[in-house]
């Protein structure tokens, strides 16, 4: 081993770099190849390793293990971020953290494949099963409306997508102010205190819709470089953890749009299905989420597209399963652990589309469906298709209506081994929801506005409000979201069949 050290020695040195501060410090992805590792993925999990033998050992691996997220060309002169670590040569010993490193590839080399395996909600049959063998049935909710704002969860109903919603605010208080808001509003909306609150109930899961822009250089949510979409999913993960809560990543507006209305926030038409470079980017988003996260057991799966194709766009359903397969395959470049969640196109109810459903072991579909009966009939299609491919079905959304209804929906999806994450968590009154949000003072004056016709900056200067009243009214929101000042919704969370 010492023989081995000193060789390694020799090539870590000749990676070195030096800051502006003279200290020295080298990439991890640098290292990979100096120790014969050709493949980030596998890399990946040996270093988080070798920072825990680190940790182990006694030393203070918080100045010396540094995650960082580089910029790289890719393609057509496009651009996409990549993970790495800075390792600083402060107290910890060179050949301290060689030995970990290798000692941690044997390791990982002998035993880690077979043990992460084990580690994961898999899928047997019709069912999903947990590391123990246990049957996991979903149970949870979906946290919409904080990383992909609706205009109804506002009350707004023309200014109805994040990017018409964004226009409004901007129009009223300036671009500045508008940014502060968003930034402010995604550390306010989900807090550790909801997961908490959340997991106290009973539920098992959550299901977490976003916007692709938080993975890309794109104006989005008050950031107009490098999005902080990783840094959000990981604070959620921490807390999830911690709780013992299940997620599910949800693609809830998709580059160009899967849907054409205002829940991709797109520009009415699915452009994803006829445009190559938002396909490429969609699978590079992917891609980039599950290399980050694919040794992380308490990710049940990637929801890849939400509601793709509306019936109106129906010429458009062929293009679907392909577009699948091309998205699976990209994540199992770097993934093969996770579970993928496929949803049919019309809303998620129309599962003719598929021909193929043995192109990957661990797939499974979900469907919506909204303000229908309760009766069985109402689910047949979805049971049927489910017994056909021998997979799980689960209702990725559902609710938005009375107790009643929520309830009764609940036992039929029950009864027929369905699993469910219910719609809403938290918004603005009307109810149908866990937690309610009270409207701030003069909130009124906001929904008014969105409602007039703003088609000419002479329209637009003619119906703006008072300036000042419209500040007040959004800084009182972000308040207003906060957990502790919204109301909890007791009848909705017990027609989930949930303690309040």
């Amino acid at each position: 081993m010492s023989n081995l050290i000193a060789k390694e020695y020799q090539g870590f040195e000749e990676i070195k770099q030096i800051d502006k501060g003279g200290n020295e410090f080298w990439f991890a992805r640098e290292l990979a190849p100096v120790l014969e590792c050709t493949e980030w993925r596998n890399f990946s999990k040996v270093f988080e390793r070798a920072i825990l033998a680190c940790k182990n050992s006694g030393f203070n691996i918080d100045d010396q293990f540094i995650n960082v997220s580089k910029l790289i060309e890719h393609g057509k002169g496009g651009k996409r971020d990549i993970i790495d670590y800075k390792l600083y040569k402060k107290i910890l010993s060179m050949k301290h953290l060689i030995y970990c490193l290798l000692v941690t590839c044997v390791l990982f080399a002998c035993g880690d494949k077979q043990a992460g395996q084990g580690r994961f909600i898999r899928v047997s049959g019709k069912d999903l099963v947990t590391p123990d063998g246990k049957k996991f049935f979903i149970q949870g909710i979906n946290l919409g409306n904080w990383l992909n704002p609706e205009g109804y969860m506002f009350l707004f109903s023309n200014a109805n997508s994040y990017r018409l919603i964004n226009d409004a605010f901007c129009e009223m208080v300036g671009p500045e102010f508008t940014a502060w808001f968003w930034r402010e509003f995604k550390k306010n909306y989900i807090t550790k205190e909801d997961l908490a609150y959340i997991k106290q109930t009973g539920m098992n899961s959550i299901r977490i819709p976003f916007h692709y822009k938080l993975f890309t250089d794109e104006d989005y949510m008050g950031l107009t470089t490098r999005q902080d979409g990783f840094e959000m999913i990981d604070k959620l993960l921490g807390w999830c953890r911690e709780e013992g809560l299940y997620v599910i990543f949800d693609m809830h507006d998709a580059p160009g749009g899967q849907t054409g209305d205002n829940i991709d926030d797109s520009y009415g038409y699915p452009w994803l299905f006829e445009c190559e470079e938002s396909q490429v980017l969609c699978c590079d988003i992917w891609r980039r989420i599950a290399a980050r996260y694919a040794n992380d057991p308490i990710v049940l799966g990637y929801d890849l597209l939400n509601e793709p194709i509306p019936s109106h766009f129906s010429h458009l359903n062929a293009k679907l399963e392909p577009f699948y397969k091309r998205c699976v395959a990209a994540i199992r470049e770097v993934d093969k652990n996770h579970i993928i969640l496929l949803g049919g196109s019309n809303w998620n109810n129309n599962f003719s589309v598929f021909a193929d459903w043995k192109f990957d072991d661990k797939i499974m579909y979900t469907c919506h469906r909204y303000w229908c009966d309760t009766l069985q009939n109402n689910i047949q299609d979805f049971v049927a298709f489910r017994d056909k491919v021998n997979l799980p079905m689960y209702m990725g959304e559902t609710g938005e209506n009375t107790d009643e209804w929520v309830g009764a929906w609940r036992r039929l999806l029950e009864r027929n081994n369905i699993g469910w994450h219910f719609w809403p968590y938290k918004k603005m009154p009307p109810r149908a929801c866990m937690m309610i949000i009270n409207p701030p003072e003069n909130w009124n004056v906001i929904v008014d506005y969105t409602k007039k016709d703003r088609s000419s900056f002479a329209k637009i200067r003619e119906a703006r409000p008072d300036q000042a009243v419209v500040r007040k009214a959004m800084t009182d929101l972000l308040e207003n979201i906060k957990f502790a000042n919204c109301r909890k919704n007791a009848g909705y969370t017990q027609a989930l069949g949930m303690k309040p």
